[in-house]
């Protein structure tokens, strides 16, 4: 198959409707991981997105995916399309919201990248600002992501998100920020950790001497890391991973204390000098500087920015 497309010349001309559609179905089946967790997200059958993903290959021209035994993933050009589609269907999406804004209509969707854990911290009230912006926009589909701050970052950036909701941490000018609320963060350890039941004794050199796990990406726990002299010696993507790590007994590390509450109810870790290794993280709403938010959009942040008065 990819012999027999890569031979012939794209047959892509004007980009209209089902060209659309073809790449609405290719990007459901990237964010799915495969044809079959797709068919849920689709309604339609597998064989009907195989035929869907072969017709847009033999409109472009190349192999953007490999199906089998191994799985599916994604080719060099594939992944190429797929950030490509996510721009075009992303500023498409945009200009129906642009005419919408000059008919005085709230219709549409609106996408939110949310940082993980928020939920049980009880400074945020993100919950709420939904519930008020659903009363003024009832007919306005939101779509909630949760994911790293590099991607919301730069998924605000290009478009995939409207407003992104992550901790402070190094400014872009190419970004606005709006204050929400804020999280507390404490070093923990499990409860087969040589420190435990040391929460107010443990040394500051037994303590740095531990073994760490610190977040893998730019992030507020980086610089705390460095500040407290704390050595990585393991890295986690999330904050549940941190929890695994603390758990297992074997490391130190920083989780939200909101999040690590019940945890410590059930015995399972504790603070390590908490009048120590502490740090607090300040959240945001950013949006890009230009082009200036859609009424949409601008209605999202306030109920934000109502429900988290500063």
């Amino acid at each position: 198959m990819a012999d027999s497309i890569m031979a012939g010349k794209a047959l892509l001309g004007n980009v209209g409707d089902s060209e659309l559609r073809l790449l609405r179905v290719f990007n459901a089946v990237v964010a799915c991981g495969g044809f079959a967790a797709a068919e849920l997200e689709l309604n339609i059958s597998r064989s009907t997105i195989s035929r869907h993903i072969k017709d847009l290959e033999q409109r472009l021209g190349m192999t953007l995916c490999r199906r089998g035994r191994g799985g599916f993933a994604l080719t060099n050009e594939g992944e190429r399309v797929h950030e490509a589609g996510l721009k075009l269907l992303g500023a498409i999406e945009g200009f129906r919201h642009e005419v919408d804004d000059l008919q005085l209509r709230l219709t549409g969707t609106i996408a939110l990248a949310l940082f993980d854990k928020t939920a049980t911290n009880p400074a945020c009230h993100i919950a709420e600002a939904l519930a008020a912006f659903s009363d003024e926009a009832a007919a306005v589909h939101p779509q909630l992501h949760v994911a790293t701050i590099n991607d919301i970052e730069s998924g605000v950036l290009d478009g995939r998100y409207h407003i992104g909701i992550i901790p402070d941490h190094r400014p872009s000018a190419a970004l606005s920020y709006h204050p929400l609320f804020t999280e507390q963060m404490y070093l923990y350890c499990g409860s087969h950790h040589p420190l435990f039941g040391k929460r107010d004794s443990a040394s500051t050199a037994s303590v740095r001497a531990s073994p760490y796990v610190g977040i893998g990406y730019h992030s507020p726990n980086m610089e705390v890391t460095r500040r407290a002299e704390q050595r990585r010696d393991a890295t986690a993507f999330d904050q549940e991973a941190v929890a695994h790590l603390i758990l297992s007994g074997k490391y130190l590390g920083y989780l939200p204390d909101h999040y690590a509450h019940g945890f410590e109810r059930d015995g399972l870790m504790a603070r390590i000098r908490p009048d120590q290794f502490h740090y607090q993280c300040q959240f945001s709403a950013i949006l890009r500087q230009t082009p200036p938010p859609n009424r949409i959009v601008a209605a999202m942040l306030a109920a934000l920015l109502g429900t988290h008065p500063q």
